[in-house]
């Protein structure tokens, strides 16, 4: 029973993925506001290199901090997540990537010909569009 109990808990820690993109998000809102790292961790007061790891996803930010570098970026909780959530993949993505590799090898690179033809055929999403190619 304690195994169970201990198993849930393992699957409710933030994963790697998630504590990089924290971290990734972070540092691009510090960026965005043209903060050193040394001025938001004085900002508020933690140690310049662990907000470096917490930028790296090295190190997992707590609540204490994540609402403290939102207060300073004057940012609600849900506006700082939502911004992550569209880096993220939706469960319909992680269907279709586990459908397309059971295909055999042919199959996989036709798809990916399509892709690439339905790409080619909406101008916002086509490979290489360049200034040039909007004034065509």
């Amino acid at each position: 029973m304690a195994n169970h109990r201990n198993s849930r808990a393992t699957n409710r820690r933030p994963t790697v993925r998630q504590v990089q993109l924290v971290g990734k998000r972070i540092r691009q809102l510090r960026k965005e506001r043209r903060l050193t790292q040394t001025e938001l961790s004085s900002r508020i007061g933690i140690q310049q290199p662990d907000l470096s790891r917490m930028e790296k996803g090295q190190y997992r930010v707590s609540l204490d901090t994540l609402f403290k570098i939102l207060a300073e970026f004057d940012m609600g909780i849900g506006e700082f997540f939502d911004e992550m959530n569209r880096d993220t993949f939706t469960a319909r993505d992680v269907r279709l990537v586990r459908e397309f590799k059971t295909l055999p090898g042919e199959d996989q690179r036709e798809v990916e010909g399509f892709i690439r033809f339905k790409r080619s055929q909406d101008p916002r999403t086509a490979p290489g569009r360049n200034r040039r190619d909007t004034t065509q």
